[in-house]
């Protein structure tokens, strides 16, 4: 056999020897690197293909009555998602599921798009299942592999009360939600938020803790049990809150308001707690739970008595007569001013060119303060004009609140409008207003403006001599501070003394919120504002004391006319049933 010469050098053999035993090293560095140094960041890529994350979702906290009465609860729905990585036919499964459950495939697939977060998380095709659904569902379970269901803690309105502008709404969280969120790694897509009302001011309270269950899956991705060294977190749910609300005062105001436009706001003015609100028209307060097509919120957004908006604190209004208190303030601080003295009403007083007329157009004759607030006779303020100017004026609303926040615990809150000097310079030009705007806005008329709740927060302070807490609809231990008018308190009488001859005398624009309930005392002003875009507005302030308990309250009806004639009367309804709701509950 014949045996070839070794033509290898030895300096060859070297070479290859170096060679061989470099690529053993950089093996056993890279074994080394991967195994060592690289163990946790490996391990974790491991267990995502190992080991799914599945989140649950807490249910939120219950909102409360003052008395323990339940006004939004959770209940139980179902959800119906998928695992993308074991989606397989995807159309096809969209198909089954579309005829399953009644939904338009097309919807699932963008749902399918709307939702995916990554191949091992659940997406989201499908809500509020009914449990003849997700029964079907099962029927079909090997047709639909990667398709499962949970269940959804969805918001519930159990009570006798609709309160839609008080509770407010949730909202699911989307992409562009999310993307907007200071904080976003508190929320998963399909979670729900608050966005509205009591819902989305308290949301830290109410949206509790997500629970986080660990599956062991096998290569397909189909679970096998529970990760045994990673233990399952259970959902906390959200704390409750309690209202200030009285579920009987409530449903009393909105019975009255059936059919109506308007605010009724019912009250304790100390506390500035708020007992019942009513915003009409207002919505079905689970309006905004389940499936709503497109065109049904267009409905809803385009129906022209604007029920989405809540007038008690966005609702800009002239407030009329009801705010002569501020103007008989004003003047009660002016030291030359005697509220004794008295002014001739003719019905009609001219400035200039321009003729004003009081609302009784024969004329009151001669009115003193007191007279003049009973009658709600507009001469007697507008030939008193001299012992202030605008600014002095505008201070006086200022103090009472106007023009600001009240700092109500809901969001949306509109500011009003009071008008200074500097403002109708700035909107008409030095020379392009004159004293007959002072003659407007002391009645309150012209370009104020002010929201129902400013109002509410104006006689709360009037019945406690500038001591009430700011409005409020949920118990808390701090509130915000609230306006404090510096008057003495021989001012505070006199108004309040006013206030009482409305209702009392004979000829008071109010005596019809007297209820005839022994014991029952009620303080109030009506007011009928000029509306440029239709009819007056009727409005009614003022509170009752029965005995050592006090309830303030604020009627507007858009539209409606005098408020002596059908503001207050219903303003003495709504004390009547609170005074016989409370001797009910005492029997009991």
């Amino acid at each position: 056999m014949l045996k070839a010469d070794n033509i290898v050098s030895f300096h060859q053999y070297l070479v290859a020897i170096g060679i061989t035993w470099l690529l053993i090293i950089v093996l056993l560095a890279r074994f080394f690197q991967i195994q060592i140094l690289g163990h946790d960041r490996y391990q974790k890529k491991a267990n995502t293909n190992r080991i799914r994350k599945v989140t649950t979702t807490a249910p939120r906290g219950l909102i409360l009555d003052r008395n323990g009465q339940i006004l939004v609860d959770n209940l139980p729905t179902y959800v119906l998602t998928a695992i993308p990585g074991e989606l397989s036919e995807k159309g096809e499964k969209f198909g089954i599921i579309s005829n399953i459950i009644g939904l338009d495939s097309i919807t699932v697939s963008k749902n399918y798009k709307k939702y995916y977060r990554g191949r091992f998380i659940p997406t989201r095709l499908a809500k509020d299942l009914t449990f003849h659904q997700i029964s079907k569902l099962e029927e079909n379970r090997l047709n639909l592999e990667g398709v499962y269901y949970q269940q959804f803690p969805e918001r519930y309105f159990p009570s006798k009360v609709r309160a839609s502008h008080i509770l407010g709404y949730v909202k699911e969280v989307d992409k562009p939600i999310r993307n907007s969120l200071d904080d976003k790694n508190e929320y998963e897509l399909g979670d729900m938020i608050g966005w509205n009302g009591l819902e989305k001011k308290y949301e830290s309270y109410l949206k509790g803790k997500r629970g986080v269950y660990f599956y062991e899956v096998d290569a397909f991705g189909r679970e096998v049990g529970y990760v045994t060294d990673l233990p399952p977190q259970n959902p906390e749910p959200g704390q409750n809150i309690i209202t200030t609300l009285d579920i009987n005062v409530q449903e009393t105001l909105e019975k009255l308001m059936e059919g109506r436009r308007g605010v009724i706001l019912v009250g304790i003015p100390e506390t500035g707690e708020i007992l019942g609100a009513v915003s009409a028209p207002d919505y079905k307060p689970d309006l905004f739970t389940g499936l709503m097509l497109e065109q049904e919120w267009k409905n809803v957004l385009n129906y022209p008595e604007k029920p989405l908006i809540n007038r008690f604190n966005q609702g800009l209004y002239p407030p009329g007569s009801i705010v002569k208190m501020v103007t008989a303030a004003t003047l009660l601080n002016n030291p030359e001013f005697d509220p004794y003295g008295e002014r001739k009403c003719e019905g009609s007083y001219q400035i200039g060119d321009r003729l004003f007329r009081c609302w009784w157009i024969q004329g009151h004759g001669k009115m003193n303060l007191t007279s003049a607030m009973l009658n709600s006779c507009d001469i007697y303020f507008y030939k008193s004009i001299h012992y202030f100017d605008l600014d002095k004026l505008s201070n006086s609303f200022r103090a009472f609140g106007f023009g600001q926040p009240t700092q109500i615990d809901i969001s949306g809150e509109s500011s009003g409008l009071v008008p200074s000097i500097s403002y109708m310079n700035k909107r008409y030009g030095r020379y392009g207003w004159s004293k007959g705007a002072l003659l407007n806005i002391s009645i309150g008329q012209g370009e104020l403006l002010v929201t129902p709740i400013q109002v509410f927060n104006y006689v709360n302070l009037i019945a406690s001599k500038g001591k009430a807490k700011v409005p409020h609809f949920v118990m808390v231990d701090r509130l915000p501070e609230n306006v404090q008018p510096d008057f003495e308190s021989d001012l505070w009488d006199r108004i309040v003394l006013d206030m009482r001859a409305v209702i009392a005398h004979k000829n008071g624009t109010g005596k019809s919120a007297q209820p005839n309930i022994p014991g029952l005392k009620v303080f109030g002003k009506t007011g009928t504002a000029e509306n440029p875009h239709g009819e007056d507005h009727a409005w009614f302030t003022g509170w009752a004391e029965y005995y050592d308990q006090k309830f303030s309250i604020v009627v507007l009806l858009e539209n409606g006319g005098s408020g002596g004639t059908v503001a207050a009367p219903m303003a003495g309804m709504v004390f009547s049933q609170i005074i016989h709701h409370q001797e009910m509950a005492a029997e009991l």
